[in-house]
């Protein structure tokens, strides 16, 4: 919405926003004291490859409203927000934006260019997040991000990676995994448990015909007709009765307790165990590889036992494909069987499958059309028995859809079998809410825990550190930056930097940086550059300058101090100058003025000149050049400040934000002073920053203790290992910010930053980022790396289908967002259902009535209070039933919220804030209004105790409706409070009045059923009536109380009797005179009321009555004068030309109000 049509909530949210921000209320919250210590948080980290949906805005919401309520308990509570970078999501989004197939389109393309346009990718929308995410009111530190991409984050995954392998807990194996085959890799057990669905398929029964009795067929049934032409045994369990039987011509061996397959006649010839049949010979049902020269040929092609044969379906054989089953694989190990792929990776039959070649065995558009075609080829060949169509759940990619393969594969795993009843045990520990997630949905997925398989055979993702040895066999693990140097193979040179001597642009102060600017030195600085060249201490071989003469006459003056010939200097234009652009022949202080922050200049230089970066990549070449085509060698190259800055960082690998630093620093080099530049080649990318991602990582070239250079493994690291890694990632552990992040307790040292007081994420994490933080916790700390967790379920569209963008069946988070405001959607899910790990469908009405019912009455409540707030305000507790009993339900609302914030249970803390309001405006307020009027203490007591009220449930409030809190908390404050309400601490928990509560809930109770009695017999409430009778011990001599009910139902007496049933109630409704012309009056109040309202005054300000005098009207307002200009605040009348007209009781008034 633009500014015209934004709607009234949306507006003051905003400048709610601009008001925190300017006064860095968020930044304040983090610095002022913390008495009760550190709650840690953790963050799980959002991929930016699109815009946030209602499920980031709801994790979003809880984990802004922990934060907030802890906060204002007196804890430290940073929070920090991070990106996921990796896996195979971006990926796929990347392939279809490029227009890539599969694996070897991406290999053709390059990785290189690959990855970068991952990079690129995956923070496209981050300033789109960086916007909303505070709009919907949460508060977390975007600016200082982590980044699963970071090179310090994955050298933390690396210390992690090599230090379970120290443990004994990582692996490389060959096992059967799920491939997904359009991405070319596989799954891990919980990814693939994302993506199950049913399908149908066909299930065959295929002949295998034994060898040594021509004639009679085994009948082996499968679910997988593709795996047939894999073939290399059949089995059968050893314990059970099998039959042979004949039917035709033919005799058939199955089962005796799976005869109900057969739907033809038959004859049972034999019955025999199943034993018997064990080491039986059959011919391949196809014959591609029974020729070929394949290890354990002699093994294949018979019957084997396997205990895993059952009766519950098919025929009481199974075929045999070991490539293409767990089951089938460990039998294959077992016995020596032949495992033979004739699928490959890709998901296509292999070359020397003939018949099939070209075909998919699961295509994702048509599943069964290869198997369709094998079964024809079956019976072609009269080897189909059988085939019928079910219906069975089968494993699809959870990214892109398609039908998964069981594949034997190599894959490193984390042995998480090893380690299952530590994680058993750890996870009783934590306080999951609801209980029931961590007990039977993520205890009972840890209970079946298997390895985990953490590596991918994918491009973009933090690279498996592990490099192999081919001549040894032996892997060398990697856990750092120093630990990959070490093995990294080196010139043996050494590389120092010398700025040159002082030269008359110095002493000038202006910029100048072109070859043939003739800028000489100047006879002092030829004296700094002498003396800096006597003071080396250091051998030098080779001399490497600037083309520009400064430089070349300081490398002259090193050579001939140095004693080099002059074959041992040379130029070379990428150590020249910073190129200034436009800026050049200008005073130095200008271009300062000017790029007062050199950031942006990294990737756009001035006008005519270079990037930063564009130095860097010069200087980094010449750098890497040197390294490769010299040995053994000192080399000193003389260039300028900037050049010689961006030199040391490259040396370094250095970010762009370190070379900031950087270039600071070497901004104070003195002329001629020289560096030394300690350099091992790294993997970086075209910036020379240090960068592991593949194809850097393999660029350089490590090598063994005997100098035989080492081969990495190919596979990057399952995203969930980098995401699970996060806790101790993010602070670069164990390599710096050990004062802040430390799970390892020392003597009378507790851990710092570990575990994590709270998380928070959906219902569908329990087998993603829940488990991985759990499983890497435990496997390197020894304990669960959080104590509280709080699982949302899934917001659906309003008719219960999965949100979708093609669908448009749900309305735009920011459209809802610009009609009703933030908090009342944050408000509307912490109340939700989705506490409870159950779904949502989404409703923008009930977001609506969240908007009127909540927030617009409690707003109504401080507008109120602003029509009399200059009254002075009370100082002593007030006595009034109406006073004591809101603060008895304030403070019992503070309590629930309370329990519910320490019980991580939002929706019982948020829940009682609703009613608190209503009791709020539709009681204490209806029933208070009159007290405001009146000028004496008793208004003082009201305004004070409504001032105090609004002041405290805005705190109660302020961690799930921060945009209300804050508006009411400016709107109630006085002298001396803190400067948001975000800076108040939590509320204590006073005392509660229960017989007030009680007996005041019998009050509302009595005046509902006096209110429905009026309704019935059709009597207005301005009209007052004589008494009402009812049957109330509780109320029995309770004077005050007795008094609301009389003027909320305007009767003159409530009569108690014990004779009538609880809810019966008796209204007089017999009407004097007297009566009626009390109602007359009445009805002339509200009607004034009304044009004053129209007239636009202000409750305080005195207003004057014009009426078209009669004697009848002049009659009336002499006699009930007082009552009316009390009532109306009337300082006096006239008569005139009234327009406004009321009748009643045979009377026309005609009334004007005017100030």
């Amino acid at each position: 919405m633009d500014g015209d049509t934004k709607s009234e909530p949306a507006k003051r949210e905003e400048e709610i926003l601009a008001f925190w921000q300017k006064n860095e209320i968020f930044e304040k919250t983090l610095s002022r004291e913390a008495p009760k210590g550190e709650f840690v948080f953790y963050d799980g980290p959002p991929f930016a490859t699109g815009l946030p949906h209602y499920g980031h805005i709801l994790a979003g919401t809880i984990k802004d409203a922990i934060p907030r309520y802890k906060t204002m308990q007196g804890y430290h509570v940073p929070r920090r927000w991070g990106w996921d970078c990796h896996g195979l999501p971006l990926e796929n989004q990347i392939e279809k934006e490029l227009g890539l197939a599969t694996k070897r389109d991406i290999e053709t393309l390059g990785v290189a260019t690959f990855n970068e346009a991952a990079r690129k990718a995956v923070l496209r929308y981050s300033d789109d997040w960086k916007a909303i995410i505070p709009r919907f009111g949460r508060w977390v530190d975007m600016e200082n991000d982590y980044r699963t991409m970071d090179a310090t984050y994955t050298e933390s995954v690396w210390w992690a990676f090599n230090d379970l392998h120290k443990k004994g807990l990582v692996y490389e194996g060959f096992k059967a995994m799920h491939l997904c085959p359009r991405c070319g890799t596989t799954l891990s057990n919980f990814e693939v448990a994302q993506g199950y669905k049913d399908i149908t398929d066909i299930s065959v029964t295929v002949k295998l015909e034994l060898v040594d009795e021509p004639g009679t067929f085994l009948l082996a049934w499968t679910t997988t007709p593709w795996t047939l032409p894999g073939n290399m045994a059949a089995a059968v369990n050893a314990e059970f009765t099998y039959v042979k039987i004949s039917a035709g011509n033919e005799k058939y061996i199955l089962a005796k307790e799976r005869l109900e397959v057969i739907k033809v006649d038959y004859k049972i010839e034999k019955e025999f165990l199943g034993s018997e049949l064990v080491g039986k010979s059959y011919k391949p049902p196809f014959s591609y590889f029974a020729d070929h020269n394949i290890k354990g040929k002699e093994k294949a092609w018979k019957v084997y036992h396997a205990p895993y044969v059952t009766m519950d379906s098919g025929t009481g054989l199974v075929h045999l494909a070991p490539a293409f089953g767990a089951e089938d694989l460990e039998l294959a190990q077992k016995e020596g069987i032949p495992i033979v792929h004739h699928v490959d990776k890709d998901g296509f039959f292999v070359d020397a499958v003939l018949d099939f070649k070209g075909l998919q065995a699961k295509p994702k558009d048509d599943p069964q059309s290869t198997d369709v075609a094998v079964i024809k080829y079956l019976a072609g060949k009269g080897l189909l028995f059988a085939k019928e169509k079910i219906i069975h759940s089968y494993p699809h990619c959870w990214r892109c859809d398609t039908p998964l393969l069981n594949y034997a594969s190599s894959s490193w795993f984390v042995e998480v079998t090893k380690f299952k009843d530590k994680l058993v045990a750890e996870n009783k520990k934590i306080n999951w809410v609801p209980k029931e997630v961590g007990d039977k949905r993520f205890g009972n997925w840890l209970l079946n825990a298997r390895d985990w398989a953490i590596s991918r055979a994918r491009y973009w993702g933090a690279p498996i550190p592990v490099w192999r040895n081919h001549k040894t066999k032996e892997n060398i693990f990697i856990g750092s930056l120093d630990e990959l140097k070490s093995h990294t193979k080196k010139s043996g040179n050494r590389y120092f930097a010398m700025r040159h001597g002082e030269s008359e642009k110095n002493v000038k102060k202006i910029i100048s940086y072109k070859p043939d600017d003739g800028i000489s030195l100047t006879e002092y600085g030829k004296a700094e550059a002498k003396k800096s060249a006597q003071n080396l201490g250091t051998h030098i071989d080779i001399i490497i300058h600037s083309e520009l003469l400064r430089a070349t006459q300081t490398a002259e003056i090193a050579r001939e101090v140095l004693g080099l010939d002059v074959s041992a200097m040379s130029t070379d234009s990428r150590l020249n100058e910073y190129n200034h652009g436009v800026f050049n022949g200008r005073l130095d202080r200008e271009w300062a003025e000017h790029f007062k922050d050199i950031a942006p200049l990294f990737e756009k230089g001035p006008e005519e000149g270079e990037s930063i970066n564009d130095m860097r990549r010069r200087v980094g070449a010449l750098l890497y050049e040197c390294e490769h085509k010299y040995a053994g060698k000192n080399i000193l190259f003389v260039s300028h400040g900037w050049p010689v800055a961006a030199l040391t960082a490259v040396s370094k690998g250095s970010t762009a934000k370190e070379a900031v630093s950087i270039l600071a620093d070497h901004a104070m080099l003195a002329p001629a002073e020289i560096v030394s530049l300690p350099f091992t080649p790294i993997p970086h990318n075209e910036n020379y920053e240090l960068d592991y991602h593949r194809p850097y990582i393999d660029e350089v070239v490590l090598i063994d203790s005997d100098g035989t250079r080492l081969e990495r493994v190919h596979d990057v690291f399952d995203c969930w290992f980098e995401s699970g890694s996060m806790s101790y990632a993010q602070n670069h552990y164990p390599f710096e910010n050990l004062s802040t992040f430390n799970p390892k307790p020392g003597w009378l040292k507790k851990s710092r930053g570990y575990p994590a007081d709270f998380i928070a994420e959906g219902l569908d994490q329990t087998r993603g980022w829940f488990y991985s933080l759990l499983v890497l916790g435990v496997g390197l700390f020894g304990k669960a790396t959080y104590k509280n967790v709080i699982v949302n379920g899934i917001v659906l569209a309003e008719d219960g289908q999965k949100m979708s963008k093609r669908l448009k069946n749900y309305p735009d988070p920011l459209t809802v967002l610009e009609k009703y405001g933030a908090d009342a959607i944050r408000y509307y899910l912490l109340a939700s259902p989705l506490m409870k790990a159950e779904d949502l469908n989404f409703s923008e009405k009930g977001v609506g009535e969240v908007a009127s019912k909540l927030i617009g009455r409690f707003l109504n409540v401080v507008s109120f209070y602003e029509l009399y707030k200059d009254l002075e305000h009370g100082v002593s507790p007030s006595s009034h039933p109406l006073d004591r009993w809101i603060f008895s339900r304030l403070n019992q609302v503070i309590g629930e919220v309370e329990r519910g914030m320490e019980s991580y249970e939002l929706d019982k803390a948020t829940r009682p804030l609703t009613l608190f309001v209503d009791d709020l405006s539709t009681w204490y307020l209806r029933r208070s209004r009159d007290r405001f009027k009146e000028e004496e203490a008793d208004a003082r007591d009201a305004l004070q105790t409504l001032r105090s009220v609004i002041e405290i449930f805005a705190k109660i409030s302020a961690p799930f409706m921060p945009f209300v809190a804050e508006s009411a908390y400016q709107r109630v404050k006085i002298k001396d409070m803190p400067e948001s309400v975000h800076l108040c601490e939590w509320p204590r928990t006073g005392s509660t009045d229960a017989p007030l509560q009680e007996a005041m809930v019998e009050v509302r109770r009595i005046a509902s059923r006096g209110l429905e009695a009026r309704q019935k017999v059709d009597i207005k409430v301005r009209q007052p009536l004589a008494k009402i009778t009812v049957n109330s011990e509780l109320l029995a001599g309770r004077v005050e109380l007795l008094q609301l009910i009389k003027d909320e139902l305007n009767v003159k007496e409530v009569v108690i009797d014990g004779a009538l049933s609880k809810d019966e109630v008796i209204l007089d409704t017999d009407i004097s005179d007297e009566l009626k012309e009390e109602g007359n009056v009445r009805e002339v109040i509200r009607f004034i009321q009304e044009l004053r309202k129209e007239a636009g005054l202000t409750p305080k300000e005195a207003a004057t009555l014009v009426f078209v005098q009669s004697d009848d009207i002049e009659k009336f307002l002499e006699k009930h004068w007082h009552t009316l200009s009390t009532a109306t605040r009337l300082s006096s009348r006239e008569s005139g030309n009234g327009t406004n007209e009321l009748v009643f009781d045979g009377m026309t008034f005609r009334f004007n109000v005017r100030s």
